[in-house]
């Protein structure tokens, strides 16, 4: 291993990003249309791949393609969704397929396309740590080049003036079966490793899926349609009281705007807490059309005369797990009747979700200027940047670690860019993109939005009263 930059001073960048997913992707996209910003971003990975373990066929985005890494900013923008189909010569197919919801492996390649073609971006660089360096009044991020399986090439440094942490998410592994998956021997494995793996998952006995969230369910209907009939051995378990979809009416989207986000961010540490909980089927439902073919699958297996040897089972909790006679033995408790048992199956997939990424390890030099709330969180501001003593001149934005500020739309595709350009205007200091001062039709919360009510109804306009409606009729 060597060490870049030994003799000379390191880059001091504009803006130095942690991270390429999708939400700092959006960022670096955003930030080449802004004139004279110098951005650059790290990211481990040597290549840009989307949740790879889950892009099974005919699985589609859950928001629409609108929701791309720039449009809902700036649909001029040369890295819009559109513009990655004309570049691909397939934008006639595209309008005639009539597809407002595209396919998850086609978002993939979007975004591949983009992080491809962005000369801002540095794959393969680690970012380890990051401290303020006083005197010269910029962020020092120290950095190490990694091939393809993570072996360090070289370390290196590079100065920002401003930085953004996009470091995504990790797959979520419940207490109870960490060590059974650990164990490479052991078929259980988190659904973000489900492609890898679907063929012996499809040539085990019986399988056992947990988690009602829209990976679960993919997951589940994709064992089922390769399963012989009368044979499927297939359960599915999970800790809600149901399996329900996801609200997708069009006013309960709303949720998913700026108003919302700003109007989240407005309320008690308290009252945040107690709401996002309860919020789940926002953005932990399945969605209806999912629910839908599963229930069409099981169905038409039923048709001969018999039932599916499937089942379905919410309101359970999986305590413990262990590994007896070459199967895995689950120790289930349900949670409205009290009663337990023990499943017995030969493969279990954990289609648990994701956890933030903490960045306190990348930010434990600046442990001490970082502000917190009573629990212990980092504070972030409306704009995107956690709030810091001002000793540090330099912003420090995240993107997808201030679910606990913003609420519920922090995971959101659709927020991408809008926060992007939130993060932009703030860092420059002046409009570089334009926002809506009003997104949604929902009013969220009184304060500093309610508006009285005239004291008698507005007379109708000449020509638009209640005749030109019965002659319309």
């Amino acid at each position: 291993m060597t060490t870049e930059q030994a003799a000379g001073e390191p880059p001091t960048a504009d803006l130095v990003g942690v991270g390429a997913g999708p939400f700092n992707l959006s960022l670096a996209a955003l930030a080449d249309g802004v004139p004279g910003l110098d951005a650059v971003f790290l990211e481990q990975r040597t290549a840009f791949r989307w949740h790879p373990g889950l892009l099974i066929e005919g699985a589609t985005l859950q928001v629409p393609f609108l929701a791309d890494l720039v449009s809902l900013v700036d649909p001029t923008s040369r890295w819009s969704f559109l513009n990655y189909v004309r570049v691909r010569e397939r934008l006639f197919p595209f309008y005639f397929a009539e597809r407002f919801h595209i396919p998850r492996a086609e978002y993939d390649a979007y975004c591949r396309w983009v992080s491809e073609e962005l000369p801002s971006l540095r794959f393969g660089h680690r970012a380890d740590t990051v401290r303020w360096d006083a005197r010269r009044r910029v962020f020092e991020v120290g950095f190490t080049r990694v091939d393809a399986d993570g072996a360090a090439l070289s370390t290196g440094r590079i100065r920002a003036r401003h930085l953004a942490l996009g470091v995504g998410t990790a797959p979520h592994v419940p207490a109870p079966l960490r060590e059974l998956a650990a164990d490479p021997e052991v078929p259980v494995l988190h659904s973000a490793d489900y492609l890898a793996h679907r063929e012996r998952l499809r040539a085990a006995r019986h399988v056992t899926v947990v988690g009602a969230g829209q990976s679960g369910a993919e997951v589940l209907l994709d064992l089922l349609r390769a399963r012989p009939e009368g044979r499927e051995g297939l359960t599915w378990l999970a800790r809600t009281r149901a399996f329900a979809p996801m609200e997708y009416s069009k006013i309960g989207l709303e949720h998913f705007t700026p108003d919302y986000t700003r109007y989240f961010h407005g309320l008690p540490e308290a009252a945040r807490d107690r709401l996002l909980p309860a919020q789940w089927q926002l953005y932990k439902g399945v969605s209806a059309g999912t629910l839908s073919d599963i229930h069409d699958e099981l169905y038409r297996r039923a048709l001969a005369g018999g039932w599916p040897d499937v089942a379905l089972t919410p309101g359970v909790a999986v305590t413990a797990a262990e590994r007896r006679d070459g199967r895995v033995r689950l120790a289930l408790e349900h949670a409205e009747e009290g009663s337990r048992a023990v499943l017995a199956t030969d493969a279990v997939v954990l289609a648990t979700g994701y956890a933030r990424r903490p960045v306190d390890r990348l930010l434990n030099a600046l442990g001490p200027h970082l502000a917190r709330d009573g629990s212990g969180r980092p504070l972030v501001g409306p704009d995107q940047r956690l709030v810091l003593g001002d000793e540090v001149g330099g912003a420090v934005f995240v993107q997808n670690a201030e679910q606990h500020t913003h609420g519920v739309g922090t995971p959101d595709l659709g927020l991408a860019a809008w926060r992007s350009a939130v993060i932009l205007n703030a860092l420059t200091g002046r409009d570089a993109y334009p926002l809506p001062r009003r997104t949604a039709f929902t009013t969220f919360g009184l304060t500093g939005h309610h508006r009285t009510a005239p004291d008698h109804a507005a007379s109708p306009s000449p020509g638009r009263g209640h005749d030109d409606r019965k002659e319309c009729a």
